[in-house]
């Protein structure tokens, strides 16, 4: 299904919320917060598109391997990274419950108010572009990087 060309308001909206979110936010953390929410919802399409994406914007192919194992890599990441992947995981699993007080106060201490409802709607906008993805069966392996 081409779901962009069928419903393309709803399309644009979503592109309109995550570029949003994005101008609020240090582009390295978007490409982590983009790749590690692929990562948990398993949607192939955005997994490939962001980490060419991450790598082509100049992240090593180490850092965005290891974002899957980050817990037991934590030595590639900085105390911000790492308080953005946390709150990534905690929003993208809400099915855990509510996102624990101890992420949300790691990630404010490293963010700004303003900078930190950025990310937060970056989180949520990469969540919907990753269940459209595996909605709709988006296949991956053919997306380039724009130069």
């Amino acid at each position: 299904m081409d779901w962009a060309k069928l419903v393309p308001e709803a399309f644009k909206a979503l592109v309109r919320l995550d570029s949003a979110a994005g101008r609020g936010v240090d582009a390295g953390l978007l490409h982590l917060v983009k790749v590690r929410a692929s990562q948990i919802n398993h949607c192939a399409f955005c997994l490939d598109m962001h980490s060419k994406d991450a790598m082509a914007a100049g992240e090593s192919a180490e850092r965005v391997i290891q974002l899957g194992a980050w817990t037991e890599a934590k030595h590639f990441y900085t105390a911000r990274e790492i308080a953005t992947i946390e709150l990534t995981e905690a929003i993208t699993v809400v099915t855990d419950g509510f996102v624990p007080d101890e992420v949300y106060a790691r990630a404010a201490a490293q963010f700004d108010e303003t900078e930190l409802a950025h990310l937060i709607a970056a989180i949520v906008a990469i969540n919907a572009f990753n269940r459209i993805g595996v909605s709709t069966r988006m296949v991956p392996g053919h997306y380039t990087p724009s130069a």
